[in-house]
């Protein structure tokens, strides 16, 4: 571990927390998660496999809490990088985050939870657009605060997405029926959740990437909802029914929807119809790609995660 970066996850025993807390171990960097007492005492039934691996990866149990200053300090001091993976409802309170990274002043560097689209390029509608703009807040006020940081734009979970081809109201990927957002041309990106993490942790100790958004968007991985049914009917041998839905009708949809499907909507909306994830050129002063930028890491591809759903 040598020269290794020491990291505290918080939100670590969230849906792309435990993916980060794991490749982070794996990497070989001595591995914080800040947790409560009561996650360790008596964790939830579905939790208690998922604390037992981190504990067989030699990850480092640090009792606090988001919500008590000191605690956060105290396990903050100990570390060099801090990552946050905390769902929605905690967006806004990563603020104390940011105080406690400034009274440690230890700091090398900030990663806010972002994991999705690149909110200051995006261009969604209501309700996913009060989301994007409040992550977008918080990175002006991480940049105001003076805080080292590096913004990851993973874009659409395999695990979410392309394990339903982009049904929402599915779990599993259809084999009869298709409904398509728009057109069905424009490209969107979806990447395994395990890759995600492991591009995040590749990225902590480089300088290339301070201050910058870390966009994880191999072209591979860029295809659109047509061609992306289209292999799959390769895969399993049939032709599927596929129904349009005209941009009119999608943002009607989202407005009489209720939560959280008007919200599921309203990001597919952007990834399908907006194209907010592949309609803009990388550009050096503000971001870097990641498998261009870490050719060696082995990641899926679109191709290659569709075979474990067949």
């Amino acid at each position: 571990m040598a020269g290794k970066s020491k990291i505290l996850i918080v939100g670590g025993t969230g849906y792309i927390g435990k993916f980060v807390v794991e490749a982070s171990a794996k990497a070989g960097h001595p591995t914080f998660i800040l947790v409560r007492d009561s996650t360790l005492s008596n964790p939830a039934p579905q939790r208690s496999d998922l604390i037992q691996n981190f504990k067989n990866l030699g990850v480092i149990f640090v009792l606090g809490d988001l919500y008590d200053h000191e605690s956060l300090v105290l396990a903050i001091k100990k570390v060099d990088i801090v990552i946050s993976t905390v769902g929605y409802a905690q967006l806004p309170d990563q603020e104390k985050i940011v105080a406690a990274i400034k009274e440690a002043g230890n700091v090398k560097r900030f990663f806010p939870s972002e994991f999705g689209t690149d909110v200051d390029r995006a261009h969604a509608v209501e309700p996913a657009r009060s989301m994007f703009e409040q992550k977008a807040r918080f990175r002006r006020f991480v940049e105001v605060e003076g805080i080292p940081f590096t913004y990851v734009s993973s874009n659409l979970f395999a695990g979410m997405f392309l394990r339903t081809l982009a049904q929402i109201d599915s779990k599993t990927a259809p084999r009869d029926k298709v409904v398509i957002l728009g057109d069905g041309n424009v490209k969107a990106v979806y990447n395994k959740e395990e890759d995600i993490a492991t591009f995040t942790i590749t990225t902590v100790d480089d300088p290339r990437t301070m201050n910058k958004i870390l966009y994880i968007r191999p072209p591979s991985n860029a295809i659109s909802l047509n061609d992306l049914v289209s292999l799959w009917e390769k895969k399993i041998g049939k032709n599927i029914e596929r129904t349009y839905i005209p941009e009119e009708q999608v943002l009607k949809n989202i407005q009489v929807a209720s939560s959280p499907r008007n919200i599921r909507l309203a990001i597919c909306h952007s990834a399908f119809v907006k194209g907010d994830q592949t309609n803009f050129e990388i550009e050096p002063s503000f971001g870097l790609e990641a498998s261009e930028l870490y050719p060696y890491v082995k990641y899926s591809t679109v191709d290659e995660t569709l075979n474990q759903y067949v």
